[in-house]
């Protein structure tokens, strides 16, 4: 991989930085509701978090190999520290502001030294018939192995000590909030809703926990460790790809520490101790508040107080699914288009369930890679299998932190007689495809899905994604060719309608782009519209550079990393760069291509990253109807004019929301769903 050029891009990790501060932005938006800039606290956090184990571990491992390479990580690690802690300050200062705002609306926060007698009472019957069954105290000796502190959890350091204190003892108590909520709603006081985190609840009680000891002191003091989350997977050809990646998923509970956080009052001695016994580096030691693992305000309670939380939305109906018996009789007339989480992910369920027991059906052929938790796209899929369809899953294994999960869909449809497929070592399969087979007139014909989101009912809700059902020959042929590749490891590299990585994703692009110039060199209309997750992919950046120097008018939408430096005069002076954070997670990858007045859209499971184009199977898949291509653009444009969630991407990493000539106020995520509401 080419170094990036410091004066043509932006250093992905710092880009990274900058997308996750316009979360934290959110949190300071008085338009936003109460408990919703809580829960962004909680969203930063957790973002911080995977960041941590994935970049920071990532930047650890190229040290001393990057510098050779030209990465310069290490430059890039000072300067991500020096980025935190000013994001730092902001969060602590949003935190505050919210408890404050909170207490105007009775919300009041309480620690074990400000509970009254009536909380204290109540807290302690809680903790003997709720908690302490949880609670698992370690003491920490030099002759006993250190235990291993588990990623994503918290724990209480608890230093005992005599009068003295002379006599010192160490211990650990992991807070449990995998079986307890972190956060106990207490008796009110003066009308006030009370609420205390778990944390204090147990330091309340500590020496009920410790009470064998007699010690005259004992404090404690919350940490947490992360570590690198990179899987190691092994080569030996005599193991499965389960058994390679379940041995992996245990290595990564001991990975390398490359955070430890630490509550900025712990002593010395007790923070010495553990540092030495885990091998943690000084420099990846944060001390921080007294609080950790924000992630869990996305759960925070909300005590009733409706107008505190974002309105719920009612989903919208279809007409051309609703007004029709068979969801394939809508599909046949024309292809239809459906954007989460406004329209109900129930049509593609509803999709794969007609097909599930349909008599004509002879196939499901699907590509899984993130499932909701009680998934009803398995149990249609083994509803299918079980009324004798041949169901084909392409199940990828090595996603990102659902490893765990994933193996056990696997082993559960596999029991069923699904056909699972595994894809290939180095290639994940990304892309979100499902292509039903079906005799019609005597002859296969082909109802295929693309979408650029998971087949997940959970994150349909959240987030903000683009699909749609076609009986489209031609793309159900090539579709069935994606297929045969995933099932067989033999490419039929003949897309003359899909864009398919690793195959044609990076030249197909290239040339698309290339046809803009030549259309601004000739004098005609040249424009182009990205929308997606990131782009980092050099050369097609280069490619944007190149487009723009030709006159292209090319606007970006992207939410998360953006290594295209805009408005540099002759390199991207015509580029213009807008990110969008609200309620919903835009996630949804639309592109566009004016094509001199004979427009080319495609929506795609891929973003413009070097990983998605050459290292996993994805699928950009072109939209023929008018309709929906009246409907992307309307999404295109909506978004493009926001100017109140919208931030414009600059050279600085400003994060300035976008001001425009608009009379009106436009917050795309409404807007849309207004549109839609009249519509369908």
């Amino acid at each position: 991989m080419r170094p990036m050029e410091e004066h043509r891009y932006i250093n992905r990790e710092i880009s990274w930085l900058s997308f996750n501060e316009r979360v934290l932005q959110e949190s300071f938006d008085t338009n936003v509701p109460l408990l919703e800039r809580l829960r962004f606290l909680g969203i930063f956090s957790n973002n911080l978090d995977e960041f941590f184990r994935v970049r920071v571990g990532s930047l650890n491992r190229t040290i001393g190999l990057g510098d050779k390479l030209g990465l310069q990580p290490k430059k890039t690690l000072k300067e991500i520290y020096e980025r935190l802690h000013l994001q730092q300050e902001k969060f602590t200062e949003a935190y505050r502001t919210i408890k404050d705002e909170l207490a105007l609306n009775g919300i009041i926060f309480k620690d074990e030294n400000t509970i009254n007698i009536e909380q204290e009472e109540f807290l302690l019957k809680n903790f003997r018939v709720d908690i302490q069954q949880f609670i698992t105290p370690i003491i920490l000796e030099e002759r006993k192995k250190f235990p291993i502190l588990k990623d994503k959890s918290i724990y209480l350091a608890v230093k005992m000590s005599d009068i003295d204190h002379k006599k010192v003892k160490f211990a650990l108590v992991e807070v449990p909030t995998e079986f307890v909520p972190r956060f106990i709603v207490l008796p009110k006081e003066k009308g006030n809703n009370c609420v205390i985190m778990l944390d204090d609840v147990i330091r309340k009680f500590l020496n009920n926990i410790f009470y064998i000891f007699k010690y005259e002191y004992i404090e404690a003091y919350t940490i947490k460790i992360t570590r690198d989350a990179e899987l190691d997977i092994d080569n030996d050809v005599s193991r499965s790809v389960i058994e390679k990646v379940s041995s992996s998923l245990k290595q990564r509970k001991k990975g390398k520490p490359v955070r430890f956080i630490c509550d900025k009052n712990i002593p010395d001695d007790l923070l010495n101790y553990i540092v030495r016994r885990n091998d943690i580096a000084k420099s990846n030691i944060i001390r921080s508040g007294r609080y950790h693992n924000f992630k869990d305000f996305i759960k925070f309670p909300d005590f009733g107080l409706t107008h505190l939380k974002n309105i719920e939305r009612t989903q919208i109906f279809k007409p051309e699914f609703d007004d029709e018996e068979s969801l394939f009789k809508a599909v046949a007339k024309h292809d239809i288009f459906v954007h989460y989480p406004y329209h109900s992910f129930d049509y593609f369920v509803d999709f794969l369930r007609e097909a599930a027991i349909d008599p004509k059906v002879d196939s499901i052929k699907i590509s899984l890679y993130r499932l909701a938790k009680h998934s009803q796209v398995v149990n249609t899929l083994i509803s299918a299998v079980r009324n004798g369809k041949k169901v084909l899953v392409v199940l990828e294994i090595t996603a990102r932190f659902d490893e765990e999960a994933n193996i056990e869909w696997a082993r559960q449809m596999q029991d069923e007689g699904i056909r699972i497929i595994y894809g290939f070592e180095g290639l994940k399969v990304h892309c979100k495809l499902c292509l039903i087979t079906k005799k019609e007139k005597g002859q296969d014909t082909f109802y295929t899905y693309t979408s650029t989101g998971n087949f997940n009912e959970q994150t349909s809700e959240i987030y903000n994604d683009i699909a749609f059902f076609t009986h489209h020959k031609e793309i159900g042929k090539e579709a069935e060719r994606v297929f045969y590749y995933l099932e067989f490891g033999k490419n039929i590299n003949n897309y003359q309608h899909l864009i398919v990585s690793p195959f044609n994703t990076r030249k197909s692009f290239m040339s698309l782009i290339e046809e803009e110039i030549q259309h601004s060199k000739n004098g005609k209309k040249a424009e182009i519209i990205l929308k997606m997750n990131s782009l980092v992919d050099p050369e097609l950046i280069e490619k944007l550079y190149e487009a723009n120097n030709a006159g292209v008018l090319i606007k970006l939408i992207i939410r998360g990393v953006c290594c295209l430096i805009p408005g540099i005069k002759n390199m991207s002076d015509k580029i213009e760069v807008v990110s969008i954070i609200d309620k919903n997670l835009e996630h949804a990858r639309i592109y566009y291509f004016s094509n001199n007045r004979k427009p080319k859209y495609y929506i795609s499971s891929a973003d413009l990253m070097q990983r998605n184009i050459d290292y996993r199977v994805e699928v950009t898949a072109p939209v023929y109807s008018k309709k929906i291509q009246r409907a992307l653009k309307k999404i295109l444009t909506v978004q493009l004019n926001d100017n109140v969630k919208a931030r414009l991407l600059t050279k600085d990493l400003s994060n300035h929301y976008k001001t425009n000539k608009l009379k009106y106020k436009v917050r795309s995520q409404n807007f849309l769903y207004d549109v839609y509401s009249k519509l369908g």
